[in-house]
């Protein structure tokens, strides 16, 4: 490695992060704010596209990660093709919910920070650092959420270690919580875990955990008018994804719109 390089970065350990709070705290997504041309701040007067419903939850092999793709400003829609889940290293990924933009950001930082970590250190962040570097990253966003610029993510990981899928959920301050089954945010996240709370069962096959994810989103869609539900004209589903032992994968288009259907097919016939 370049010693000047990494020189630039040694009063800051192998955190990109802790580097970018000093030298680019404009670059952060806590960093971008809005002002009129008397310095005020203008954050609240604009109209920001927000993101739901995400979920996650546990299953034999690892855990299911989703979310719909609708976002909205108010009560108009924003965009129907939003990605909502991200893959930020081998072994784990995020989904975000809350104002579109710092989300996404988000997300790519996370991603850049443990890629920069890994190539400092020469070995990947365990599960729990992982999660707790995002804690840090929420926690730096608080100046924005305070302006409604919220941003709330649920981060998973496979923890090879332990050899089992985990789920963490965050607050507006960067507080950190694991969940041990299953969890959704998100203005849909309550109706999305009323129905994973009645058809989650503990080592379920992945089939089995896929439809109990789409159908969760599907019953959020339906209570919910800021979450998108399957749109079969349009062709827009939800994403998912498994992170397992074998890495993160995406479940292909196809299988979800297969199980989108049959869902909806049984609820015709049982209507």
């Amino acid at each position: 490695m370049d010693l000047k390089f990494r020189g630039a970065f040694q009063d800051f350990g192998s955190s990109f992060f802790d580097w970018l709070s000093t030298h680019h705290p404009d670059a952060l997504p806590s960093g971008h704010l809005r002002t009129d041309s008397g310095g005020n701040d203008k954050s609240q007067s604009l109209a920001v596209p927000h993101g739901t419903t995400v979920l996650a939850l546990k299953y034999r092999d690892g855990v299911i990660i989703a979310g719909d793709r609708m976002a909205t400003e108010g009560y108009q829609v924003s965009a129907r093709r939003i990605d909502k889940v991200y893959k930020v290293d081998e072994h784990s990924a995020i989904a975000i919910a809350g104002a579109a933009g710092p989300c996404i950001e988000l997300a790519r930082l996370l991603q850049t920070e443990l890629e920069h970590y890994e190539k400092l250190e020469g070995s990947a962040l365990s599960t729990d650092g992982k999660a707790n570097k995002l804690s840090q990253m929420v926690k730096g966003n608080l100046p924005m959420a305070f302006q409604g610029l919220v941003v709330i993510p649920i981060f998973v990981g496979f923890d090879l270690k332990r050899n089992e899928g985990r789920i963490f959920k965050y607050d507006i301050t960067g507080g950190r919580y694991e969940e041990t089954d299953y969890f959704s945010t998100g203005s849909g996240g309550k109706d999305a875990r009323t129905t994973m709370k009645k058809l989650y069962q503990t080592d379920m096959a992945e089939a089995e955990a896929v439809r109990t994810a789409l159908e969760a989103l599907y019953d959020a869609a339906e209570e919910d008018i800021g979450t998108g539900g399957p749109d079969l004209i349009r062709g827009i589903f939800p994403t998912a994804k498994t992170v397992t032992s074998r890495g993160v994968i995406d479940i292909e288009e196809s299988r979800i719109r297969q199980t989108v259907e049959q869902l909806i097919n049984t609820r015709r016939r049982g209507s």
